[in-house]
């Protein structure tokens, strides 16, 4: 392995510079951060780099695959759905639902270990009092909740598990606060819990117990990403939580087990939706601001958090109304917005949908859909129609309106001395996934050969396509702008349909052609850049030195594979490499439809070298650079067509991003459950027999090994 360059050439330096005072990023030689750069390249551009200095033809391709595969998706499971003609029909589908919901959230713990439940503190209110709870969900990872306990009433009452959104305090928001207060005062026990990463929650904390990654979402994402590699989903951890919420709720004699409901908002309103497919012990639900259709959330352009995208979910024809489903016909109300981000055509399509399946099951009745006039939010009107919803089915009240409610200081709902768990040494969520990490290493035995490509190609997912790529000749681009040659031409090689792979090949005098036709073992350098062909072509020094050391007479070409350099997708409003941004959304989706992201770079990789090959290029050295480094290493691995590899800035290993809390390699650089099979050392040693080069390794906070 060689150390990292010791200074960058002029130009690249230069582009640093400049790029580092319009995104406000730091730049050093032989490492790179994974937050987000484009909108510098844009004002790069708009100063005068040139028309060629971030081409984007295609920057729709990527988000309209995924609303074609989505889509397809959807139609697979409404055929299904459509096929319900009888009672028996609807049971037995209830019961398949359940089974697929479960292998998607798989692995749920084998054992549920003490709760070790404990109450700290409590509120002496009017009409009810509020206790102060910490429970263990799994050995020493605790819960924070609050027990509202209505005050003379005859017990036991009906109790009802309150799941919070993304709010920063958690259970002591304001709306978390009302339903909670509401419900308490109509005769209903009430537990409401913190969420991970929110509330006294915080995985991520200094030593005076601050955020370092942020709260809510960023918390989420952080956590959540990385579990991936050990075959985790995040997702299942909030769902466990809240099964053994109501496990804790069910151990208080207040409360009465033949009633007993689930109600959240937002991202609560998700983990209401996903507990009515996980946990059969609910007796009724309300679900507001989530439920819509995954196919309105792909064509409106609208990330999600990790745990509100459960892996394999669309690949086995699962969609929100399935979730919800699976309570058939227990009473379920959706609760969605007029005016939210959540479509409210996609409720309403979710709604008729399960209307059908209820009426098989004679029960038309327990289905209901009532949308507020409002924004995203569990407004009042959501929170009333919650409440007749509960009443009409426990009468335990005939109240219609909420109640007049008195919020409470944040810091009075406190479970811990410091508000925090990490005060109370809580185990944090990432501390689980290092120790699965490294059971699987010891699990593993080092693969090598036809068996290594067998397992890389299952973890890929890579689809079969048997015909030849066709490829696009685009429009004559002139002189090269800043590249290693005097021209260029750039071709669109289809990988499958939908996709194009954009390459560029360089050359020494105008081509207007497909590439020149050779004798089959002619000699190519294939690149695969880090964000951009464009960008490592103007600045990237290994270009140029792999250029200047490649045998008289090789073609060089450079490659953006599917959602990089000129396919890199303008949706999501944030930015695309950043934790929300367009880069995760795809990612997310692609998990969900079991054909991982980085899969389909590979594929793209594959399929242009098949490309090269089918005009005689049949020799191939392959390069990569930092993101582009993964999809080259695999298709090195798996293209006999590739002689020799070369690559720069790649990550060390997927163990050690499994084992780092601060981790910045970004989730379209992971594949799910890869540590059971192999890690990335498998494949540099396969590599080898490729004359492997491997410059400037990073680690999993993206910078080089000491």
């Amino acid at each position: 392995m060689e150390t990292p360059d010791s200074s960058l050439s002029p130009t690249a330096s230069t582009f640093v510079s400049r790029r580092q005072a319009l995104c406000g990023l730091a730049a050093t030689a032989g490492a790179f951060s994974s937050l987000d750069w484009i909108a510098g390249v844009s004002a790069l551009a708009a100063e005068g780099d040139g028309p060629g200095a971030y081409p984007n033809r295609f920057p729709r391709m990527v988000h309209e695959y995924y609303v074609t595969q989505v889509t397809r998706a959807e139609r697979r499971g409404l055929a299904k759905k459509a096929e319900l003609k009888t009672k028996a029909d609807a049971e037995a589908y209830v019961k398949a639902v359940q089974e697929r919901i479960r292998r998607s959230f798989a692995p749920f713990p084998k054992t549920k270990t003490p709760l070790n439940a404990r109450v700290t503190g409590t509120l002496d209110r009017d009409v009810y009092t509020v206790e102060k709870v910490i429970f263990e969900s799994r050995p020493n990872f605790l819960v924070t909740a609050n027990l509202y306990i209505p005050k003379n009433r005859k017990f036991p009452l009906p109790g009802v598990v309150g799941t919070c959104g993304h709010s920063t305090n958690g259970k002591a928001a304001e709306t978390y606060q009302s339903f909670s207060q509401g419900l308490a005062r109509q005769g209903y026990v009430v537990l409401i819990y913190d969420p991970i990463g929110q509330g006294e929650r915080l995985q991520f904390t200094d030593d005076k117990l601050q955020p370092t990654m942020g709260t809510g979402t960023r918390e989420h994402n952080q956590a959540g990403n990385h579990q991936y590699l050990v075959g985790e989903f995040f997702g299942t951890w909030r769902a466990w939580d809240g099964i053994r919420a109501l496990d804790y709720l069910l151990t208080r004699k207040e409360v009465d087990p033949k009633h007993v409901g689930v109600t959240g908002n937002s991202g609560g309103g998700t983990m209401t939706t996903w507990l009515c497919g996980v946990e059969p012990r609910w007796t009724m639900a309300a679900a507001s601001c989530f439920v819509t259709t995954w196919r309105h959330n792909m064509e409106n352009e609208l990330p999600q958090d990790v745990e509100q995208c459960p892996p394999r979910s669309l690949a086995m024809n699962l969609d929100h109304d399935d979730y919800l489903a699976t309570m058939a016909p227990k009473p379920v109300i959706i609760l969605p917005q007029q005016n939210d981000y959540f479509d409210v055509r996609g409720s309403e399509e979710t709604f008729e949908r399960l209307k059908h399946l209820y009426r098989l099951l004679g029960a038309e009745e327990n289905i209901q859909l009532a949308a507020g006039p409002a924004t995203h939010g569990y407004s009042i009107e959501n929170r009333e129609s919650m409440y007749r919803w509960f009443n009409q089915v426990t009468k335990v009240s005939d109240a219609t309106k909420e109640p007049e409610l008195t919020m409470e200081a944040d810091a009075d709902l406190y479970c811990t001395p410091e508000g925090q768990i990490a005060g109370l040494k809580s185990r944090p969520i990432h501390s689980f996934t290092a120790a699965k990490a490294k059971t699987l290493a010891k699990q593993r035995t080092a693969l090598k050969g036809e068996v290594l490509e067998t397992a890389v190609r299952d973890v890929l997912h890579l689809p079969e396509v048997k015909d030849a790529p066709r490829a696009r000749i685009l429009r004559f681009s002139g002189k090269s702008p800043g590249y290693p040659s005097e021209y260029h031409i750039n071709y669109a090689v289809e990988t499958e349909p939908g996709i194009l792979a954009l390459v560029t090949m360089l050359t020494g005098e105008r081509w207007y052609g497909r590439p020149p036709q050779v004798k089959p073992g002619t000699r190519a350098l294939l690149y695969i850049p880090h964000q951009s062909s464009d960008l490592d072509l103007r600045n990237e020094p290994l270009v140029r030195e792999l250029i200047a050391a490649e045998p008289e007479g090789t073609t060089v070409f450079a490659c953006d594979p599917r959602g990089v350099g000129e396919s890199t997708p303008g949706t999501t409003q944030s930015a695309p490499w950043s934790y929300y941004g367009s880069d995760y959304f795809y990612t997310s989706y692609s998990f969900m439809l079991n054909r991982p992201y980085l899969g389909g770079k590979t594929h793209d990789v594959l399929r242009v070298v098949e490309w090269l090959a089918s005009n005689g290029y049949d020799e191939i050295h392959l390069a990569g650079r930092g993101w582009g480094a993964l999809p080259a290493a695999f298709a090195s691995l798996l293209s006999k067509n590739v002689k020799q590899a070369t690559l720069k800035q790649s990550l060390t290993s997927y163990h050690e991003v499994a084992t780092t809390p601060t981790y910045t390699w970004p989730l379209s650089t992971f594949l799910p459950g890869v540590l059971k099979s192999f890690d990335l050392p498998d494949i540099y040693a396969a590599l080898e027999s490729r004359k492997l080069r491997q410059v400037a390794p990073l680690g999993a906070t993206e910078q080089p090994e000491a």
